[in-house]
């Protein structure tokens, strides 16, 4: 049972050590890590593959080898179903970027924790569960 969601950036930050992120969240991560239960959107991987083509992320291997790469560390990849493309559409007041839209239903439908340092969906007035990363 995924209990955990990545946002993009903060998956990022896990990968390379990054100190923006909190220690609270590099533990919780850490923690929901070895149960199993941190789970990474598939549009997670999507974003970082794009971000990298358009030459704005380095990864130091081809964007599916880094994939690979995340999930041999213990993430579980979380894939994109209709029920959450359907509401990240719906979604009430949320900023216009379909990436940040699609993790959040993802995080949403599967009644996860969202971890995240975007301050659009950290102050956004929805349901979601959410952390912020830099605690």
């Amino acid at each position: 049972m995924i209990r955990l969601i990545l946002d993009t950036h903060v998956l990022l930050w896990v990968a390379n050590a990054d100190a923006r992120l909190g220690r609270a969240a590099r533990r919780l991560v850490d923690t929901q890590v070895a149960q199993g239960a941190a789970g990474i959107a598939t549009v997670s991987f999507w974003e970082t593959a794009m971000l990298h083509r358009r030459g704005r992320l380095n990864l130091s291997m081809a964007p599916d080898a880094w994939r690979r790469h995340v999930l041999a560390q213990g993430f579980v990849e979380v894939p994109l179903d209709g029920a959450m493309a359907t509401l990240a559409a719906e979604l009430a007041r949320f900023h216009p970027d379909p990436a940040d839209r699609l993790i959040t239903a993802t995080a949403m439908r599967l009644g996860a924790v969202l971890l995240t340092a975007d301050e659009r969906i950290l102050i956004w007035t929805g349901t979601v569960d959410r952390l912020s990363a830099e605690h």
